[in-house]
């Protein structure tokens, strides 16, 4: 593990950092950017199945994980003894706000480029239009059908459709706060132990009726449900593995990882449904025990020189930006492939390199010129206090 002291949302905290971890965070992020150019496609085609990086969906439990590790790593031994929960509460809002107001802002942006109509091709007006702004800003999902539901398919946050999982990020912070972190390492480990079991319930019986796990993205049906099991099995399975974590001796941790994701998120869609679904095992042998080994490595390596210590950094410091504002400009392209009917990347590769590129460089830009100056300002202001 580097010894590198950096801040947590512009706090000097003094904890040694897995770098690693922010690396493949990083190569998560990127490859949700290219799934969602295939999901694009499959879109304009009627809701074809998404190919290549078919299980690209998966990074955001993965996600979850992570998110659970650092959290439990960084606050168990503080909260409710050298910190109070409104600090704690205060730093994660300054680690993530921010970025969630760059994303429904920009999604105004690009939704007005792309003529203000939901997918139907009505038009929408533009005090809806600010509804929705005002709403995803203070985080507040719309339910199917909503006036402020202003591209018609039913999203949490319609100007920004990732946000659905910032939202249960959220929750799963709360409830953290006010209730896991208190847990016994024996307490924590059963309640794992009941989530493992109603998330691989979930996937293996298809209880969504998407034939994959990809649920939570909206308020409809049992999106809700799985998404709150999505988050709270791996995001409770982080917590408890920050508890046990004892490194191993590996070498290149972040490449053999980072190779495991790019595979695992290449496998193509398994049909079968009967008695069980088969991408539902598929699912749940990733989420449940393959993203667990991946956390514990990349948390056991080390970066062992400048080069591979400069891409880890890069990598974590994007994630989250690309994660939070690649998707309005995702909007643009579905936009776009349906207007000309371009299914395949064949067609379309070299607007996909422009689109993907350029959402990095986008995220790069509000990184630097907005998400780390307002978080350095805000973390004085609550120096200060």
């Amino acid at each position: 593990m580097s010894k590198t002291i950096i801040s947590s949302a512009a706090f000097a905290d003094t904890k040694p950092h897995y770098e690693i971890l922010d690396g493949l965070r990083g190569v998560a992020a990127l490859l949700v950017v290219f799934y969602h150019i295939f999901e694009g496609l499959s879109f304009a085609a009627g809701g074809t199945l998404i190919t290549t990086i078919n299980h690209g969906y998966l990074a955001v439990d993965f996600f979850f994980i992570l998110s659970g590790f650092v959290i439990g790593y960084a606050y168990d031994d503080r909260l409710g003894k050298t910190m109070s929960l409104g600090n704690f509460f205060k730093r994660r809002l300054i680690r993530l706000h921010p970025m969630i107001v760059m994303g429904a802002v920009l999604g105004v942006v690009f939704y007005c480029l792309q003529g203000c109509v939901r997918w139907d091709g009505t038009h929408v007006a533009t005090s809806m239009i600010m509804l929705a702004l005002l709403c995803a800003m203070f985080f507040i999902p719309a339910t199917p059908g909503a006036s402020y539901d202003i591209r018609g398919n039913g999203e949490m946050f319609p100007l920004n459709g990732p946000s659905w999982s910032l939202f249960f990020e959220y929750i799963g912070n709360i409830l953290y706060a006010l209730f896991i972190h208190r847990l016994s390492n024996r307490a924590l480990t059963v309640l794992v132990g009941i989530l493992g079991v109603a998330l691989a319930w979930f996937a293996l019986f298809d209880v969504a009726g998407y034939g994959m796990i990809g649920v939570g993205w909206t308020l409809d049906g049992a999106n809700f449900l799985g998404g709150m099991i999505r988050m709270l099995f791996p995001f409770s399975m982080g917590m408890l593995l920050s508890r046990h974590f004892k490194p191993v001796k590996i070498r290149g941790a972040f490449w053999i990882c980072s190779a495991v994701l790019l595979v695992l998120f290449c496998v193509p869609y398994i049909e079968g449904q009967s008695p069980v679904s088969l991408n539902g095992v598929f699912e749940a042998i990733c989420i449940l025990f393959v993203f667990p080994v991946l956390v514990w490595l990349g948390a056991s390596g080390q970066t062992t020189d400048i080069r591979s210590t400069q891409i880890c950094k890069f990598f974590g410091d994007i994630s989250f930006p690309l994660y939070a504002v690649h998707y309005p400009v995702m909007y643009l392209f579905y936009s776009w492939l349906i207007e000309n009917k371009y299914y395949t990347f064949g067609e379309v590769w070299p607007v996909a390199a422009v689109v993907y590129f350029g959402s990095i460089l986008l995220a790069y830009v509000c990184l630097k010129g907005y998400d780390e100056p307002v978080r350095r300002w805000l973390g004085k202001k609550l120096q200060r206090k």
